[in-house]
């Protein structure tokens, strides 16, 4: 009998818990026992110890920063993913002067199997086959059939992202400014996604979807929006190993852990307070810590 791929072993430890869960007042509660199995399942995301040559990778192996020049600043997560288990990085600082942004993807390519690490993931990665890499841009990023709206309106407004059968509570998901002296001028732009793709603490994530043929689909998230099948037909029967190439204008990203199924208490709470305020700044005359008030600043 040959050995259980990453994807089969993934499966066979959630196939246990099966049948819906239903939350009578509250649908956004309905989970299935399977997703929650699922979300046990996931491991911590971390970057793996092969990378290109002008990266750092501290010691958590959850940051990676370009020390020097524009290029050689592939990275690669630290095993493969797992159907639907997302990769996500903020970026965490910009280097200007460089014409380019942060790239992400996929590869079939176990980083200890390759003998030196390309310079480039588009072309040279990609050019070595197994691989789907794809280019964020300040702009446009959706990929969408037939020509059709390039934005989704109100995209915030469901608290779950639904791929599939990946269901993932966008809270994390989603990249925020720092609140200003100013910031509730900004609420209602803050609360739909202000921050452009390539900004500064945008969140970008990569993942895959199994569909009914058994075939894979390469999904990429910018701040809880997703943007359609940037691949499709990916062999969801080999391990998919997340890349990201820190490149150009974007100098240092960081690994972001991610709640499946349900939101964190931490996360509800949040939300709650949220809801009962005016703007963020109000958050500052609330008798709460001073921990919690900048978790729900986003600070």
């Amino acid at each position: 009998m040959s050995p259980l791929s990453p994807q089969q072993l993934y499966r066979a430890r959630c196939l246990s818990l099966t049948g819906p869960l239903k939350n009578s007042h509250n649908p956004v509660l309905s989970v299935n026992a399977t997703e929650m199995a699922a979300a046990a399942c996931h491991p911590p995301t971390r970057f793996h110890h092969v990378h290109g040559a002008n990266i750092c990778i501290d010691p958590s192996h959850t940051q990676a920063t370009r020390v020097e020049s524009f290029a050689n600043g592939l990275c690669f997560s630290q095993e493969p993913l797992e159907p639907g288990q997302i990769f996500l990085v903020e970026i965490e600082e910009k280097e200007l002067g460089w014409c380019g942004h942060l790239r992400v993807g996929l590869t079939a390519h176990d980083p200890r199997s390759l003998d030196v690490v390309p310079e480039y993931s588009l072309p040279d990665l990609v050019n070595m086959g197994d691989t789907w890499v794809f280019a964020i841009t300040r702009h446009h990023n959706r990929v969408t059939p037939d020509g059709s709206a390039a934005r989704l309106q109100g995209f915030l407004s469901d608290p779950y992202l639904l791929i599939e059968q990946v269901r993932i509570p966008r809270d994390k998901l989603v990249g925020r400014s720092r609140p200003s002296q100013y910031s509730h001028m900004l609420d209602d732009l803050y609360k739909t996604n202000v921050l452009p793709p390539t900004a500064r603490r945008s969140r970008i994530g990569v993942l895959y979807a199994i569909r009914s043929d058994g075939m894979a689909d390469m999904h990429i998230i910018i701040n809880g929006e997703d943007m359609g099948p940037s691949a499709r037909s990916l062999p969801s029967s080999r391990p998919l190993y997340a890349v990201i190439d820190v490149f150009a204008s974007t100098k240092s990203v960081r690994v972001i852990q991610v709640e499946y199924g349900f939101p964190s208490l931490q996360t509800l709470c949040r939300l709650v307070i949220q809801k009962h305020i005016v703007h963020r700044l109000a958050i500052d005359g609330l008798d709460l810590p001073p921990l919690l008030k900048n978790f729900c600043k986003y600070e």
